[in-house]
């Protein structure tokens, strides 16, 4: 999915003055969640603003965090947790980071195997489950700050499950982990769809939980750089953001994600069968076990999925501290390191130009056992 660089003469404009740089390298992980960049290129969303996008698969979320750091890498489809993680130096090299803005809310889960999945019904626990296997659990997830990880943590510690002293948590890339789950190398994995579709297609494991579930609108994917990008081309910053809220727009139609699920499963992105992708992308769990359905993974709703709010990003850094990955301190300065982080006052521009709503920057949300986000601010 490359396309020829332009020349260095070419310099495109945008109402707010030339383009400093027209031919971006975007990264991505395969998952489904890459919808808004796989569409934005198949569409070519950027040509009207000046840009020409080539996408680069990654075959793992570090690999994502080293070319960013390089510069190999202009921008990427990235875990919310994976930037802040390098931003405070325990996701990797520090560096200053930036987010441009949120691609999706909700759309991951936890699976678990098919002899852990039968162990909970029959001893009526996920705690009692485990404890029947007579062995250390092993549990995948993606990135050890990233969004998976927390998820998974937060979901066992509910109940009563330890992450970090009763299981054995490990690091795979997404699309290596139901092979892992199938040879028993797992007893189960939190990541993003496609590959909990392709764990039951398979009959690897079932899908215990959506994390809608657990964090109902949760902030998951977003669009990541170095800080230094967007100072150093910050009219390029701009046009990029209009060009992905134009492609999250369009992809958060129920006929659009039909229609991108085509391009996901072509082996340069996905390389899994549309028949697998498409249903849980536009929101249908056949086959999977929930109380209730899970709520679609969510790339725009008119605007109240992408604006990087700075409370989403102090979650991460109270969990953080939850785990031991931050000394525990006073929390008072997260919302300073947030907005150093969330590039709000460039995404107020964008979306201005793309006339995208704003929504409330206060938003407390509920999660499933029953505390209460806010952020700091809202505290």
């Amino acid at each position: 999915m490359t396309t020829p660089t332009p020349s260095s003469s070419h310099v495109a404009e945008d109402t707010h003055g030339k383009l400093e740089k027209t031919h971006l390298r975007l990264g991505f992980v395969a998952l489904s969640d890459v919808a808004p960049l796989v569409a934005a290129k198949v569409l070519e969303f950027g040509h009207s603003h000046g840009l020409t996008l080539e996408l680069c698969r990654q075959p793992s979320w570090a690999a994502v965090r080293d070319k960013l750091l390089s510069g190999e890498l202009d921008a990427a489809h990235a875990l919310y947790g994976l930037v802040y993680g390098v931003q405070l130096g325990i996701g990797g090299p520090q560096a200053d980071m930036a987010v441009l803005l949120v691609l999706n809310r909700n759309g991951q889960g936890i699976t678990l195997s098919n002899r852990l999945t039968q162990a909970v019904k029959e001893h009526g626990s996920l705690k009692a489950g485990l404890a029947s296997l007579n062995r250390v659990p092993v549990f995948a997830q993606t990135f050890p700050t990233g969004t998976h990880a927390m998820w998974l943590y937060y979901w066992l510690a509910a109940q009563g499950v330890h992450p970090l002293r009763d299981i054995q948590s490990v690091v795979i890339p997404p699309p290596q982990m139901v092979d892992a789950l199938a040879e028993d190398k797992l007893d189960g994995f939190c990541a993003g769809e496609p590959w909990h579709a392709v764990a039951e297609a398979r009959r690897a494991g079932k899908t215990a939980i959506a994390t809608s579930d657990i964090w109902p609108g949760h902030p998951e994917k977003v669009l990541a750089c170095r800080r230094d990008f967007v100072s150093l081309y910050p009219n390029t910053a701009r046009a990029l953001v209009q060009t992905m809220l134009e492609a999250c727009r369009w992809v958060d139609t129920r006929e659009h994600r039909s229609e991108i699920s085509a391009w996901l499963a072509k082996p340069e992105v996905l390389n899994v069968p549309r028949e697998v992708i498409e249903p849980r992308l536009v929101g249908i769990y056949e086959g999977a076990q929930f109380a209730k359905p899970p709520l679609a993974m969510s790339f725009f709703d008119g605007g109240k999925v992408n604006y990087p709010r700075l409370s989403d990003g102090e979650w991460f850094l109270a969990q953080y501290r939850r785990w031991n990955l931050l000394r525990d301190g006073d929390s008072a300065g997260d919302a300073a390191i947030a907005a150093g982080i969330n590039q709000t006052s460039l995404y107020r521009e964008a979306a201005a130009l793309c006339d995208v709503e704003i929504p409330e920057e206060t938003r407390v949300d509920v999660l499933f056992d029953g505390q209460t986000w806010g952020g700091n601010a809202g505290k």
